[in-house]
């Protein structure tokens, strides 16, 4: 990641990785920072500076950051930190 600012594009790419090849931390988003447990499907559809947006079946859950992102490599390295910040995961 690089200091590419985000867009609807670089949202789009960010959230496809996601959903492709971390399903299990966007899984895992929706049930501890969404305080959902019982689901069927979970997709991230939307991540700007402010939040991340996912699809829980049929509701669209929003997800605050911390902090306002400044640009694609914050957007990984806080993704990243939501993650290990999940107990037992």
């Amino acid at each position: 990641m690089n200091s590419e600012p985000i867009t609807q594009e670089s949202s789009l790419r960010i959230c496809n990785h996601m959903n492709r090849d971390h399903q299990d931390s966007v899984i895992a988003y929706a049930k501890y920072y969404g305080k959902t447990k019982t689901f069927r499907s979970a997709k991230m559809i939307s991540l700007s500076p402010k939040s991340i947006e996912i699809k829980v079946d049929d509701q669209i859950m929003e997800i605050k950051f911390d902090h306002t992102l400044q640009d694609c490599a914050d957007a990984h390295k806080t993704l990243v930190r939501m993650i290990k910040a999940i107990p037992n995961k």
